[in-house]
This record gives C-alpha cells, structure tokens and sequence, in this order.
C-alpha cells in the first residue's frame, strides 16, 4: 500500500488528507488536521494531443507510446491521441498504432483513452494548420475507422456534413462530436448544438470570429453551447477571451494541441505531412500560422491560475470536466475507488510527483 498526505482536492473542496492507494486505485481517504505542504490533484487529462517529445502520432509505429511517455512526465495521466487530416491510409496506420499502443501500456506512459480524430472531415476555408487532404462526411468510412481504434471524439465542419447524417451516426454510438475547422455562420452553428452537437474544438481558433452582427461559431458557441476545448497557452487565445468563454460556456475544458515540439527545445519538427517551427512558446508554419502547441497539460493548469483561477477550479478544468465529458466516472477526481491518478504539486505550484495508475513516474 502506498501513502500520500497532502492538500488533497476532493470533490468536497480541499481537505488536509492522506490517500491509501493499492493495485492502482484509490482505496481509502483520511481527513487529517495536519498533512504537510503538498497540494494533490487528480492527474491532468488532455482530450486535443498530437504529439510530444518529438513524437507525432500521425508517424505510427510506437509514435502514440513516446507520447503518452513525455507528457506523463508532465502530468498528464491520461489522453486522447489526435490525429490530423492527411491521406486515408496515413490515419488508418495511425490508428492502428495507437489502438496497439494503448493495449500495451507501460507503468511510465500515460493512459491512451481513444482517439480525437480531428478532420479529415472539415472546411477547406478553415484549414488552420491542417494539410488540405479535406472531405465530406462518409459514415461508410467512419464505421470502417471505427473498427480499427476507439475513436471518443470527432472534430467535424457542419459544411463536411451538411445534413446531420453521420453526426447522427456518431452521436448514437457514444461518439461526441465537435465544430471545429469551418466557416458556417451563427445560425448552421446554432442550429447544430441545439441539434445536438456536443461541443468546440479549440474555441476561438480555425473558425468563424464573433462580430456583433455576424456572431460566427464564436458566438453561436457562447450563446448555446455546454461544452468547448480551449488552449490555455495565452498564445491562442487571449486572456480576456478565455474568460469570456469560462462565463458563457458552463463546461470549459484545456487542451494541449500539443505537437511533437512540446517538451523539446526550439527547432523544426514535423506535425502529420507539415514541417513547424517552434520558437519559444509558439509552433509555427513557414508562412506563421500557429500550428498547435507546444503546451502541457502542467504549463495549462498553471497559466488558469495566473488568470486568475483558484486551483481548485483550474483542476477541474484540467481534469475533472475532460473525464465527465467523455463519461469516466474513474477518472477525473480523488475518491474511493477512482484510478490512482494523481499529480502531487509544491506551494509555488511547480510538478513535484506524478502518480501513474498507483506507481510513481520514473521517467
């Protein structure tokens, strides 16, 4: 049995505690009137990443294990791996690899929770960093991809799926699916949440901008929508916006995007079929169009809070809303019975320990 005392957040708020842990789960809590200066949260969960410590999951092979490795090393303990619009084959080898990957899973790499597969269903107009290997909605196609991983959720342009039918498709299998990538206007964007889209991919970017009177999927989003992805790096976003989407939108959650340039040094790397930059805090086509991040799910947690959230509310943006979205009631929070996935942080916030499933990460 493993012993860890600390601040402990518990979905009562935060309490001096000790956790028992055994066989990779939380098995007891103990409220204590003294339990040191450690500040322990539930491991940080990232539902938007392509890639890390210069690995990129769209290279296949073991790429989807290097990743699930580096950013474990910064807190992540579970996540979706992401995938990019590219020639089918390139995500079906991609696929393949990570459904391998995350059935063979080693103590030091965090948890792959399924796939976000991010295009190649999206608008042309709003490719972002995306190659333009773009199509229309092909539920045909899906099924056949769906058989190869656990794809959790789908980034969709309402333009690549005009009427609703694999939308439809997805959504009665479990599947959330999100606008992203596209340049409908307010009232498609409107119509498709209270249809039952369920959310936004990195709000804010690739997509059509709120003016007051064409408010765009930015405006559509904060006016109907329950959930949205957003890249906390104040790189993609602005402070100010990001504050903007917490008080409209009651379920806000970071992600990464994070590319095979996170947690390495400035350099050229590449992301699916492109060639990025990254220089300081930025990852960067040749012609300067951000490309991803180069963000952890540690870095993101982090910068919430220099905004100005508590940590306690910075966590659940982190981790707890992420798991909840995706229908993990294990995952996400510090209770009994929940999988022991921890990450233990010292008074200046900064990365102390990193508890993976009950085992400490060794890097």
């Amino acid at each position: 049995m493993t012993v860890i005392e600390g601040r402990v957040l518990m979905p009562n708020g935060l309490r001096n505690a000790r956790v028992s842990v055994e066989q990779g789960q939380i098995t007891g809590i103990e409220e204590r009137s003294v339990a040191g200066d450690n500040l322990i949260l539930p491991g940080f969960i990232d539902l938007h990443c392509h890639g890390g410590g210069g690995a990129d999951v769209m290279e296949a092979g073991d790429a989807p294990s290097r990743v699930a490795r580096a950013h474990a090393a910064n807190g992540t303990t579970s996540f979706l791996a992401t995938t990019m619009t590219a020639p089918l084959g390139d995500i079906e080898a991609a696929l393949i690899s990570v459904h391998d990957c995350a059935n063979n899973l080693r103590n030091n790499e965090a948890a792959i929770l399924g796939v976000h597969l991010e295009g190649p269903f999206i608008d042309r107009e709003k490719l972002g960093a995306q190659p333009d290997f773009a199509i229309e909605g092909d539920t045909a196609l899906m099924e056949r991809l769906m058989a190869l991983a656990d794809i959790r959720v789908v980034t969709c342009a309402p333009e690549a799926d005009p009427d609703g039918a694999m939308t439809g498709w997805l959504r009665d299998r479990g599947v959330r699916v999100q606008i992203g990538h596209s340049s409908c206007d307010y009232e498609t964007a409107a119509k498709c949440f209270e249809g039952g889209r369920h959310g936004v991919t990195h709000m804010f970017n690739a997509m059509s901008p709120l003016h007051h009177r064409a408010p765009g999927i930015v405006g559509a989003a904060l006016a109907h929508a329950d959930h949205a992805e957003l890249i906390p790096d104040l790189l993609h976003v602005h402070p100010g916006a990001i504050r903007a989407a917490l008080r409209a939108i009651p379920n806000v959650y970071a992600v990464t995007d994070a590319t095979p340039a996170s947690g390495m040094p400035d350099g050229d790397y590449r992301l699916g079929t492109q060639h990025v930059r990254k220089c300081g805090n930025g990852v960067r086509l040749e012609d300067g169009t951000l490309a991803g991040s180069s963000l952890t799910m540690h870095q993101a947690f982090r910068n919430l809070v220099k905004i100005g959230l508590s940590p306690e509310e910075a966590s659940r943006r982190t981790s707890t809303i992420a798991a909840e979205y995706l229908g993990l009631g294990d995952r996400g929070r510090i209770v009994t019975g929940a999988v022991a996935d921890l990450v233990v942080l010292d008074g200046s916030l900064e990365l102390k320990t990193v508890i993976l499933r009950g085992t400490e990460f060794s890097g």
